[in-house]
């Protein structure tokens, strides 16, 4: 089971591969730097749709099973 500390550990390597920097996919994603590092941390409960807009400029895949 993925938890959200997997998912913000992935954010988190993927924009650092990325060479970005939090503000940067802020902005490409359309929220505040504080979501986004909250998304790193895990440090509160995201929207579905934050978690995506992030994804999405990160260039990762999001897959629900169950």
């Amino acid at each position: 089971m993925t938890t959200a500390s997997d998912i913000g550990s992935a954010l988190r390597a993927a924009r650092r591969r990325l060479g970005l920097t939090q503000q940067e996919v802020a902005d490409l994603a359309g929220l505040s730097d504080r979501t986004v590092r909250d998304l790193e941390k895990s440090s509160s409960s995201p929207s579905l749709g934050a978690v995506i807009a992030v994804a999405t400029v990160l260039g990762l895949r999001l897959e629900v099973t169950g």
